[in-house]
């Protein structure tokens, strides 16, 4: 303790006392300087007043030629000890009359100096002289002159006592000041320590608020109270965290916390559509990140799935309920299929969602279209889905999952046909600020329909805020930010971060399947077995950043020559929202730049850049995983990107390097991938140049520390986290009904 007090006190001390040498070390010059200029001027007032007392002695004595008289005259003034000599020139230059004293280098001075002035003062070995020079005439006629030498070593001895004066009186300055400022920081300090230890005790233990904050640390205590709960959410996320979730323990946390309540989940695009093809009806899997990350969720808790029909067999699959079990080779829940008209499909879907929530919602810079027959539509649609949902629900307060923007009104729109039904909505994509989402015409509907929710989630505390914030410019509620709720008609929403994962794969394989995929892929494209392979996979649209993506490539082609013709981008694309003329514009863009780029680097056939704009089930696109030396991820705005997770998943030899976008909500978590900013080209050019050329044992190292992390943080533990939130609420609400009801009958008693 006395060490670490030292130490502190040091950090104090040391750079107050370097500052105050540092101005002693600029003073003490200065000073001397002074010193000298004043004894200066103060000898040459007293040669003055001396010449003038020895002119009428000298005008009788020089023309006597009375030697002995002038010699006694000067013995006479040489009784001054700062006079050291005396000496008379006659008009000649010749020095007639002098003491013993005088130098015999310094004579009459008749030399003129270039500026025409004469110092005064003369350096002689046996130190610094005054000279100074006095005319003597008299009628006009110029008898001589006279010549005064005083010696100045006794002003260096005061200069030296000044110096060690000012030295002194600086040093103890310094101590003084430096133990006013250690002791006030000192107290200080530890009453910032008794303040912030009062805070914690107040947030961790009992909340006292008798005691007041003092004002020194009133602008941190909000701040550090967020934190708190910011802590207190970590700590629950990563509370038994020596377990693995897997789908057996998120079934038996049904079946124990919610006494196997059944799970309703809504979304848009559906787990499995049914497409025909040239080969019968086919079973296929969207490409969707939402899709990879709830149905794992579904195959271990059973229920009822909700989402629109838009495969071209769906309707032939289906029973007269509209449902089928999925998933077809081994069933595991149901899904049931909604029916949209084209009209409805472009009003709700292409239309409000994805031409005006979509871009509203991310910063990629295109402009949000709001029309109000879009809004009808999505309106109408919402209300069928929450239709649906009532219909499905076999008691009055199951637990329903809404997934994602489309369905902003449902949880209000179910809470008021099912008020006991614990809904749980999970907005996959980013947040924006008040002031972004203030374009949107019908803000406050959409904050009404999400406040319907029992528990709203964010992929970022960052969304969260964002949320509380547009709820408090745009309602009139009440936030507990603290707590993380919002009451609003009665009703308590809470709003919390939970960061979605995958579901990690059961079986691990071994490095004889890695290497075939590694094989196969380049053999299908022609390629060598040692040739360097990147691969992009992404959905084509223009928040995902791909331009920003083929541009770093260039770039990094044209900083690093010598990998052309070694270095190749897969970049899988499957195309979406393809009748928006916005995603039509970009798909054109991305292929003239690939076509530009590789026409640019192309030899033969290799070629830079390999776009696969078509869609790719999961084994494929785990191959390319497998294939590649590094997966870019460059989003310029997005939730969470689950493509950086299912690399890492992929990559059972630990090894593979991520080059991640710091605009993901990934980014927050996966720290050991390489994190850039799309919009830097050139930073991204370096990264990706790192990535193709980084050592294995870095890789493996960081590939371990990513691995580890989403194997333990998967999409059981997601939905855990949810659901047990759920089972809270549900308990709360369930004892505040008993003491309601008991309340209600012990009035009736007394009455």
């Amino acid at each position: 303790m006395p060490s670490r007090l030292i130490r502190l006190s040091l950090r104090f001390v040391l750079p107050l006392a370097l500052v105050i040498g540092l101005i002693a070390y600029a003073v003490v010059p200065l000073i001397d300087n002074l010193t000298l200029r004043w004894f200066v001027r103060d000898l040459d007032a007293r040669s003055q007043s001396l010449a003038i007392a020895l002119q009428e002695p000298l005008f009788e004595y020089v023309p006597q030629k009375a030697e002995k008289r002038i010699n006694q005259l000067f013995d006479r003034a040489l009784r001054d000890e700062r006079l050291y000599a005396i000496a008379f020139c006659d008009p000649s230059g010749a020095a007639i009359y002098k003491t013993n004293t005088y130098p015999a280098s310094l004579g009459c001075r008749t030399e003129q100096p270039r500026d025409g002035r004469k110092e005064s003062l003369v350096s002689f070995p046996q130190g610094p002289l005054h000279v100074s020079e006095s005319q003597l005439d008299t009628d006009g006629q110029v008898l001589g002159k006279l010549i005064l030498v005083h010696d100045m070593s006794f002003i260096e001895r005061r200069s030296a006592d000044t110096r060690k004066y000012v030295i002194g009186l600086f040093s103890l300055l310094a101590i003084v000041i430096s133990m006013i400022t250690v002791f006030v920081a000192h107290l200080s300090w530890r009453d910032w320590i008794a303040s912030v230890k009062g805070i914690l005790r107040g947030e961790i233990g009992m909340q006292n608020r008798q005691q007041t904050t003092p004002p020194e640390i009133r602008p941190l205590e909000s701040d550090l109270r967020a934190l708190l709960h910011e802590f207190s959410v970590e700590r629950r996320e990563r509370d038994d965290s020596t377990h693995l979730w897997t789908p057996e323990k998120l079934r038996d946390l049904l079946h124990d916390e919610l006494a196997g309540d059944e799970v309703l989940v809504v979304s848009n695009r559906e787990p499995y559509l049914h497409a025909r093809t040239r080969n019968g009806i086919e079973v296929q899997r969207p490409a969707s990140g939402l899709v990879t990350a709830v149905e794992p969720v579904m195959r271990a808790c059973s229920g009822t799935w909700i989402a629109h029909g838009s495969g071209s067999a769906d309707r032939e699959t289906v029973d007269r309920d509209d449902r089928v079990p999925v998933p077809p080779a081994n069933p595991s829940y149901t899904l049931r299929r909604v029916w949209l008209t084209k009209e409805e499909e472009k009003g709700y879907y292409y239309g409000f969602a994805n031409e005006g929530l979509w871009p509203l919602c991310h910063i990629a810079h295109v402009r949000p279209v709001f029309r109000s027959s879009d809004w009808e539509q999505y309106v109408a649609v919402n209300q069928r889905f929450a239709d649906a949902v009532v219909a499905e629900a076999r008691t009055d307060d199951p637990v329903v999952l809404v997934q994602d923007y489309h369905f902003a009104l449902l949880p209000r729109m179910v809470k008021e046909q099912l008020p006991k039904a614990t809904i749980i909505t999970f907005w996959h994509i980013p947040w924006p600020n008040p002031e972004s989402f203030g374009i949107c015409p019908w803000r406050e509907e959409i904050l009404e329909g999400l406040l319907g929710s029992t528990i709203l989630g964010f992929h970022t505390p960052f969304h969260c805020k964002n949320f509380l914030e547009t709820v408090d410019r745009n309602l009139e509620t009440r936030i507990e930010y603290e707590s993380s709720t919002v009451s609003y008609g009665g009703k308590l929403t809470q709003v919390e971060h939970y960061p979605i994962s995958i579901a990690w794969p059961e079986q691990p394989v071994n490095n004889d399947v890695i290497a075939e995929c590694r094989k196969t892929v380049r053999d299908e494209h022609g390629l060598p077995s040692n040739h360097l392979l990147a691969v992009g996979v992404d959905r084509l649209d223009y928040t995902k950043g791909i331009v920003e993506r083929f541009q770093a490539i260039e770039r990094m082609l044209e900083l690093h020559p010598d990998l052309v013709g070694k270095f190749t981008m897969i970049q899988i694309a499957a195309p979406t929202r393809s009748s928006l003329d916005e995603y039509q514009n970009f798909e054109t863009r991305v292929r003239t730049m690939v076509q530009r780029i590789n026409n640019r680097f192309s030899n033969g056939n290799y070629q830079p850049i390999i776009l696969k704009a078509e869609h790719h089930d999961s084994e494929q696109v785990t191959r390319y995983y497998r294939a590649s030396e590094v997966c870019m991820v460059t989003s310029l705005h997005d939730g969470m990107n689950l493509v950086a997770k299912e690399f890492i998943a992929a990559r059972d030899d630990d090894r593979g390097v991520l080059v991640l976008s710091q605009f993901t909500g990934a980014a927050r978590e996966l720290h050991e991938a390489l994190v850039v900013n799309p919009y830097h080209i050139e930073q991204s050019a370096e990264a990706l140049y790192r990535a193709v050329t980084m050592p294995e044992a870095e890789q493996c190292e960081r590939m371990r520390s990513m691995r580890s992390l989403v194997k333990d943080f998967n999409i059981y533990r997601w939905a855990g986290r949810m659901l047990l939130d759920a089972a809270r609420v549900r308990q709360r609400e369930r004892i505040m009904s008993k003491i309601r009801s008991h309340s209600r009958k012990s009035l009736r008693r007394v009455v």
